[in-house]
């Protein structure tokens, strides 16, 4: 039975399962995309979204709640001036993961996990580093 089951444990203790997730949120963020395994992409869903929920209201009091789960504070400003604009009309489901097929080393299915509105996040992300 799976009563009670709150989070897939993804061989860590709490601590680096936090870290991990903290992590692969930053990455997200900054990049728009990321391809990682579909165990940590659904994970990884449940600490982006209330962010990206959080992030639609631009205050001091949201953005250091999410500077709290974030490492980077290029990250945090990207998550408030480039991700939420772009997603500010949607009710939610701001995500989207596709899978990739199988990783050759160790066989882990692979995903690719994306921000729903993409285009406005990776023309600022190319005109960044172009």
């Amino acid at each position: 039975m799976r009563h009670r089951l709150a989070h897939r444990k993804l061989n860590r203790d709490s601590a680096g399962r936090k870290a991990l997730l903290r992590g692969l949120a930053t990455q997200l963020v900054e990049h728009g995309t990321l391809v990682t395994t579909v165990e940590r992409a659904k994970e990884l869903r449940k600490v982006v979204e209330p962010l990206v929920a959080l992030a639609r209201v631009d205050s001091v009091t949201n953005r250091r709640s999410a500077a709290a789960t974030l490492y980077s504070k290029k990250s945090v400003g990207d998550l408030f001036t480039k991700v939420a604009p772009a997603n500010a009309e949607r009710k939610g489901g701001y995500t989207r993961i596709l899978k990739l097929g199988f990783r050759p080393g160790d066989n882990a299915r692979r995903a690719l996990i994306e921000f729903v509105e993409p285009k406005a996040i990776k023309a600022e992300v190319e005109a960044v580093n172009a």
